[in-house]
């Protein structure tokens, strides 16, 4: 599995907190949650770049937003929305260590939203 920064192991729909640097126009940007989108699989081989989705706490606006409810599992301390179409490849030193996963539910949804703006079947 990859190894963000801090060390330890990366799985697919781990919320962990990226740098995403300084915004161009409405680009989510800064240092802020995101969920990482990479198949389980590919991160066996410890990829030097990872494809994660920023997540905002700003209501859901667009139906490529998914919409996150905090809890225990994932971290997150409050309603929140994934902006799967900001999706994008960011190097693990970008990454922290895990605070919590999505679960199968919300990154599959995730995935169903990718593949609308992708056209993939």
């Amino acid at each position: 599995m990859a190894e963000p920064r801090s060390g330890g192991v990366v799985n697919f729909g781990d919320v962990v907190t990226v740098d995403f640097g300084t915004p161009i126009g409405s680009e989510a940007g800064l240092t802020r949650p995101a969920v990482l989108v990479t198949a389980d699989a590919f991160l066996r081989f410890r990829p030097s770049t990872v494809f994660a989705v920023p997540i905002t706490s700003t209501p859901r606006v667009f139906p490529s937003h998914v919409g996150i409810e905090p809890d225990e599992r994932n971290g997150l301390t409050m309603s929140s929305c994934a902006l799967v179409e900001q999706m994008r490849a960011v190097a693990v030193e970008r990454c922290s260590a895990p605070q919590g996963n999505l679960g199968p539910v919300v990154s599959h949804q995730i995935l169903d939203v990718l593949a609308m703006i992708t056209g993939m079947p």
